[in-house]
């Protein structure tokens, strides 16, 4: 596995290199990752999950409908958010010349990252014909994705004072 961390590192250098050129100050390149991820996890993925929740089991229609349908259109963007800062992570890690497949915040972050398109791809089959248990399973899975990125957070949080 820490062949493929290096090899993967090396792949990524390039990147890196130009980055390096900008002359980013150093705070910003340590700690921009997990403030940007935890406004996109913690303030728009709460929403996503609040009104994922509330177009299930609220009793008020016209609810129902604004919150499904705010769900709908948040839920794309969080996912496209958190696989983008998912890549700027790796990349933070390759600029500070640190290893990326040893952390279990690369693990979590990776399992986010599966499981949120593994969700957006259940939803874009129309639930398989709207069938309740996919319904119910992308309900449960968006509440684990929700509970990981807890975790996550906290492993990012370690990584970044051991850094």
């Amino acid at each position: 596995m820490e062949n493929l961390g290096t090899q993967l590192s090396q792949f990524l250098e390039p990147i890196a290199a130009w980055f390096r050129t900008l002359n980013t100050p150093e705070p910003i390149v340590h700690w921009g990752h997990p403030v940007m991820m935890a406004i996109v996890a913690f303030v728009m993925g709460s929403y996503v999950a609040y009104a994922g929740w509330q177009g299930r089991i609220s009793q008020d229609k016209d609810k129902q409908i604004k919150s499904r349908a705010d769900h709908r259109k948040l839920a794309p963007l969080m996912t496209l958010f958190i696989t983008l800062g998912y890549t700027g992570g790796i990349l933070s890690l390759v600029m500070q010349n640190k290893p990326i497949l040893q952390s279990p915040h690369f693990w979590t972050g990776s399992a986010v990252v599966l499981l949120l398109w593994t969700n957006g791809l259940i939803s874009l089959s129309g639930f398989g014909g709207d069938k309740p248990v996919l319904r119910m399973t992308h309900a449960y899975l968006g509440t684990l994705v929700m509970l990981l990125l807890i975790v996550h957070a906290a492993f990012g949080l370690k990584l970044g004072l051991s850094i």
